[in-house]
């Protein structure tokens, strides 16, 4: 079966999200097909995971928590991915996929999957993301040079756009080629996308446990394609405020208390959930959010937009049916530092934040 989706990262973030929009909008008649996923990492732990990815009958999602007022739980077997691939094991026929099969590329690859390292070029498979993609653009532009949409999901600010630039950097060096250089500035699309949804809890060996809530905002432009069409997908003109409000209230506070968990030496399976229950830790989080975020985004003409997403922020985080470890959560903790607040401290440098600031210094 020819699948036109093609999704590098196995996370259960995407396995609650992306492709779980896809499994409900098949079963509607309104996705484009199929998904291939693809490991980037290569790592042996995982591959148990991405054979019960593609299993028959699927892997389940469960989406538990309070919206409109209504507790729900409900399961479902997700069954939008058709196969499983490897970049370690299976590069040749991830290449057939992106060559000739695939319309869209989705990727989560993680906080650090953009970075690129010294020996990224080195052949037959490039070390980091940003390298696998340019080798397998080239590959289909030598082919076909048919139009693709790539929708990184990475939690980056405006990530198609550092994705492009990273790609066109890595190709002035590897594939000093002017056709081909216009092919990935003009044919191919580079969406801005942001991804909204608190996946708490994996199932092994595939399958996740997840919020209600969700929301994938992918700002439009001429020749988008999408995988598919959902409730919860939003098309906008400027992506820019869901962004900011995601990304530094949201994710700014789950940092905020991974910061509090590993400095008091917490216990190792607390949840924020558990941590909020703490009155210390609420009015320190409360207080932040009253004194410092909400200013800055009132700088920017947000702050009405800063105080409702800080109140259904709160009431996320209390979920009682969520299991949100910190741990998870300190996963990559300096890099989610300087995106999550560093980043907030920049856009609004005119507003005093000094416990923002203390903690992006480490302190």
């Amino acid at each position: 079966m020819a699948t036109p989706i093609l999704q590098f990262g196995t996370s259960r973030f995407l396995q609650a999200h992306a492709d779980l929009f896809v499994d409900e909008a098949l079963r509607r008649g309104d996705a484009l097909g199929r998904i291939t996923v693809v490991q980037t990492t290569g790592a042996p732990e995982r591959a148990g995971r991405l054979t019960a990815l593609a299993a028959p009958g699927g892997y389940p999602v469960v989406i538990r928590g309070r919206k409109d007022g209504r507790d729900i739980e409900r399961r479902q077997q997700i069954e939008s991915i058709a196969r499983a691939l490897s970049t370690a094991s299976d590069w040749d026929a991830v290449r057939q996929v992106f060559r000739d099969e695939a319309a869209v590329i989705i990727s989560n690859t993680g906080d650090t999957g953009y970075q690129v390292e010294a020996d990224d070029l080195r052949d037959p498979v490039p070390a980091s993301f940003p390298g696998k993609l340019l080798a397998l653009l080239q590959a289909r532009f030598s082919a076909n040079g048919r139009p693709l949409t790539i929708l990184p999901c990475e939690l980056v600010s405006r990530n198609g756009d550092m994705l492009k630039r990273i790609v066109l950097e890595l190709q002035a060096d590897r594939y000093p080629d002017s056709a081909f250089r216009d092919w990935l500035a003009n044919t191919v699309i580079w969406a801005n996308t942001l991804v909204d949804r608190i996946v708490s809890e994996p199932i092994e060996p595939a399958g996740a446990i997840a919020e209600p809530y969700a929301l994938w905002a992918i700002e439009t432009q001429p020749g988008l394609t999408l995988p598919c069409r959902h409730p919860d997908m939003v098309l906008v003109d400027d992506l820019t405020p869901y962004e900011k409000l995601k990304l530094h209230i949201l994710n700014l506070g789950h940092t905020v208390l991974a910061d509090i968990w590993m400095r008091e030496s917490r216990p190792a399976d607390e949840t924020v959930k558990a941590i909020l229950a703490d009155p210390a830790v609420r009015a320190r989080l409360v207080s932040l959010y009253r004194d410092e975020v909400v200013p800055g985004f009132a700088a920017h003409g947000l702050g009405a937009k800063a105080e409702a997403y800080v109140a259904a922020t709160l009431e996320r985080f209390d979920n009682p049916f969520l299991a949100h470890r910190l741990r998870d959560i300190a996963n990559h903790h300096a890099e989610k530092r300087a995106r999550r607040i560093g980043d907030f401290l920049a856009w609004s440098p005119s507003v005093p934040m000094p416990g923002l600031a203390a903690i992006a210094r480490g302190q």
